[in-house]
């Protein structure tokens, strides 16, 4: 039930619309003038306001007029003993919700309070809508201003509006699929349907069916006709996520619907016409799939009208912080936890880092530093037990005696101590991987060093180089002040 006010200066109307309202089961509040209303209207509960038109001092459009600058969000309803089309007109282009004439008939008034009170809520939905139609957008907004992201961001743009394919080829976790969602978002088909299937994910024998749908009985379990991604992304944009596993047979069906824009069901005859805008994700290079034989030139030719590639974490730097920033608070949120940012050292040690596993991994290290935290400052020390906490553990000593990531770049998340050779490896040595006790600093610098001496065969001067330090450094950390080493 809803807190209603009315204002009227006739005292025999207030008792009526007061009766009326309380046995409908709300809470009525009368004012006899505008000047009282506004004093009640600060308690910030009234749902709905029953105003006369005409009053002494100011009148129900005046109030109307009030209720807008003031900023007051409330629907009104318009009471006049004074009916004309002339009234009506003015009251509800004042803002007015319905119009009532006197004597209010309580049947009515009831069932105008029904209708005003209903749009209320109907509003109050659509605003909650809104308000998670921005939330999701947000989620999905594209984080980053480097010079790479921004130049993305503008070919996207300019693309968006057109039908052309658009063919996204980046490394795993780069967040292609958040480009293929601008791209739908900032084009004319945005209030279609955004219909994505994954190439890789499907098995063999459904690839075809989940494309272009099946008739009733076209294969055994095919108990009714089903609608592929094609039909359900009609006038929309379809998103064919990996696409370099399609096999060869298909690609050959696809490259006809995208010719022709007509496709026929499994088990079908009929051709069926539609109107889809194709955006293609790969995390492979398609050319050299072409030259392997693995890909059909004329369909890679097709999809590639308009070819992004986008850059890997490690190339766009300058993005990790505000990233890592949007993933803590996201999460901070999601758990109730009060996060208030990162340390200026673990923003320079995720900075780094080369992100082997792009933003995906960004986010699950993050995720993690959330979790494990006790202080509401995320420290570097948080980062620890990845590959990616051991390396800034490492490098923060003051010799830097060695990079713990792996020359590709490669990392985990499985929370085992695991170091890599250094990337500088001399030729004809074999940059392998070394597995730790733990995460003490001596004891992995120790294990550290043994390794550089077997990959510069005992040439101290070549294993110095290796870990970056200089050969007095490492001669007093191997046998103390005043050794020789064995290669001066």
């Amino acid at each position: 039930m809803a807190t209603i006010l009315y204002v009227d200066d006739e005292a025999s109307v207030g008792l009526i619309l007061q009766d009326t309202l309380e046995r409908a089961g709300h809470t009525a509040i009368g004012a006899r003038n505008v000047p009282e209303a506004l004093q009640i209207l600060p308690r910030g509960d009234i749902d709905l306001i029953i105003s006369d038109y005409r009053m002494p001092g100011l009148t129900g459009l005046e109030f109307l007029a009030m209720l807008s600058r003031e900023g007051y969000d409330i629907p009104l309803i318009m009471l006049t003993g004074y009916a004309s089309i002339e009234h009506a007109v003015a009251a509800i282009k004042a803002g007015a919700i319905d119009y009532i004439t006197k004597p209010v008939r309580p049947q009515q008034m009831e069932l105008a309070v029904d209708q005003a009170l209903e749009f209320v809520r109907l509003r109050r939905e659509n605003e909650a809508l809104r308000k998670e139609v921005l939330q999701y957008r947000n989620e999905r907004q594209i984080i980053g201003d480097s010079p790479p992201m921004r130049r993305i961001m503008q070919t996207i743009s300019m693309a968006a509006p057109t039908r052309a394919t658009v063919l996204l080829q980046g490394e795993s976790g780069t967040g292609k699929e958040l480009f293929a969602r601008a791209l739908h978002d900032q084009s004319e088909r945005r209030e279609k349907a955004f219909i994505q299937l994954n190439c890789a994910a499907l098995p063999e024998g459904l690839i075809e069916s989940s494309l272009f749908g099946h008739e009733k009985g076209a294969f055994t379990g095919a108990i009714k006709r089903v609608e592929g991604a094609f039909e359900r992304a009609h006038r929309g944009t379809l998103l064919l996520d990996e696409i370099s596993e399609m096999r060869l047979d298909l690609q050959a069906k696809l490259l006809r619907v995208l010719q022709e824009q007509e496709f026929e069901r499994v088990g079908g005859t009929s051709p069926i016409k539609v109107d889809v805008r194709i955006i293609a994700t790969t995390n492979r290079d398609l050319a050299a799939e072409v030259e392997a034989g693995t890909f059909r030139q004329d369909l890679y030719y097709r999809l590639s009208t308009i070819p992004i590639q986008i850059p890997p974490l490690r190339d766009r730097a300058e993005d990790v912080p505000v990233l890592a920033l949007r993933f803590a608070m996201k999460v901070a949120h999601e758990l109730g936890k009060k996060i208030e940012g990162l340390s200026p050292d673990a923003l320079t040690a995720l900075q780094q880092y080369q992100w082997p596993g792009n933003v995906r991994e960004l986010q699950h290290v993050i995720e993690r530093a959330v979790i494990l935290t006790p202080d509401p400052m995320i420290q570097p020390h948080c980062l620890e037990g990845t590959r990616f906490g051991l390396a800034h553990s490492l490098g923060a000593t003051s010799t830097r005696t060695a990079r713990t990531t792996p020359a590709n770049g490669g990392a985990s998340l499985s929370g085992s101590a695991v170091a890599s050779a250094p990337a500088a490896a001399p030729t004809g040595t074999s940059a392998g991987t070394i597995a730790l006790e733990s995460l003490n600093v001596a004891e992995a610098e120790r294990v550290l060093i043994q390794h550089a001496l077997t990959a510069s065969d005992n040439n101290r001067t070549k294993a110095a180089d290796l870990l970056g330090i200089s050969v007095r450094t490492l001669r007093n950390k191997l046998n103390g002040p005043g050794a020789k080493d064995d290669d001066e």
